[in-house]
């Protein structure tokens, strides 16, 4: 496998720090030696390799910027480069992270108890429990408001009814983390809900004939007079703010992991041109490859400065919603757009396993709609530009 050299353009090296630069340096010497000779055979067959999964604990992972509770409480920016090397791998190995500490382990550590914090979270950190983030319905995905998995208040906690879609590690979580609307006392208000594996009427399964995310574990989780105890509920959970305060932790994963699903196909597309001979010279040498290596390049580098930038601001606690709504629109995209040109460059060959971008391309498909599709994100930022909601109701 040819040694994967990083698209840095405008020297954005020089503005890390040597922690940062340490942290990014050791996931991509892990993906390159340990991920990538195996990923294409899970990809082929629809399975995770789940004994990775201490590795991943070990390298700080799961939960990169929590504090506390055997998490790293990295700065933005580590964090972020964590997730843009685990994309590099495959889009399914940072969903992987990201639904476990962006949105399982972040959703606990928000809205939990001191005592529920202290149960999951340090397992959750060293790999020895997983959790998953269920949210988004059958029919509810861009409005989830709309939700319809209800929790009826009993004498001895809830009764949850209803089915959850589209939901990443839910046949192998310990733990999921469940909204719903709670009937009766505060009718209607959305709720999370801590469910494990094995309570009576909770049931995942895996849904099948995925051609994107085939080395991710997807489930539809069904809840049918799904009994949990009243310590289940997470204390400070309330309204649909509290899914989404998880969702944006895991949409600024998302912005810096494309990166690394960009940055991989820029490379591979970059080496083979300059190897790859036809007319008796190197395609590189031709002004249509050049010009379609340029125009990566230079999406890639705005990215990269886009997310840099979106780092500082989160530090600082002035980045918002809608700034993270652009970054993970965008960064999405350049990083599509590089995967389709890096397989046109790389000619008929660009679609076999043994090289990257095809499978790029296929992950980055689900990757735009998922955690907000691109069109609800330029709705966010065109409600900030206008004043006026595009959206129903």
């Amino acid at each position: 496998m040819p040694t994967f050299e990083a698209a840095d353009f405008y020297n954005l090296e020089e503005l890390l720090t040597a922690e940062e630069r340490r942290i990014r340096d050791a996931v991509r010497q892990w993906v390159q030696e340990r991920f990538l000779p195996v990923v294409a055979q899970h990809y082929r067959d629809g399975t995770f390799p789940m004994e990775l999964v201490p590795e991943l604990a070990q390298l700080g992972a799961l939960g990169p910027s929590i504090k506390g509770y055997g998490c790293p409480g990295l700065g933005s920016v580590a964090a972020g480069l964590m997730m843009q090397e685990l994309e590099r791998g495959d889009s399914g190995l940072r969903t992987f992270a990201s639904v476990q500490g962006s949105l399982a382990m972040m959703a606990i550590n928000l809205f939990g108890s001191e005592e529920q914090k202290t149960q999951w979270l340090p397992a959750m950190a060293n790999g020895n429990k997983l959790g998953c983030f269920a949210l988004t319905e059958p029919d509810f995905g861009s409005n989830p408001g709309g939700l319809r998995c209800r929790a009826e208040k009993t004498a001895n906690g809830y009764r949850l009814n209803g089915s959850k879609k589209w939901i990443g590690n839910g046949t192998i979580a310990d733990v999921a983390v469940v909204w719903a609307k709670v009937d009766g006392e505060n009718a209607g208000a959305i709720r999370g809900f801590l469910v494990e594996k094995g309570t009576p009427g909770f049931t995942a399964a895996l849904i099948d004939g995925k051609l994107s995310l085939r080395a991710a574990l997807t489930a539809e989780l069904t809840f049918k007079d799904c009994a949990v105890p009243a310590d289940a509920l997470l204390p400070e959970s309330g309204g649909v703010k509290s899914p989404l305060l998880c969702l944006n932790q895991a949409r600024y994963g998302i912005a810096w992991g494309v990166l690394g699903a960009a940055m991989a196909c820029y490379d591979e597309a970059r080496q083979y041109a300059k190897s790859r001979v036809q007319f008796d010279r190197p395609i590189g040498g031709f002004q249509l490859v050049q010009a379609k290596l340029a125009r990566m390049l230079t999406e890639i580098t705005k990215a990269q400065l886009l997310a840099l930038r979106l780092a500082q601001m989160k530090d600082a606690g002035t980045a918002k919603h809608y700034h993270i709504s652009m970054a993970k629109m965008n960064n999405v995209e350049i990083a599509l757009d590089a995967a389709r040109v890096a397989r046109d460059i790389l000619g008929g060959v660009g679609i076999l396993d043994e090289h990257q971008c095809f499978r790029h391309m296929c992950n980055l498909e689900s990757v735009k709609t998922y955690e907000g599709t691109h069109d609800v994100h330029l709705l966010v930022l065109g409600e900030q530009i206008t004043g006026m909601s595009a959206f129903a109701g």
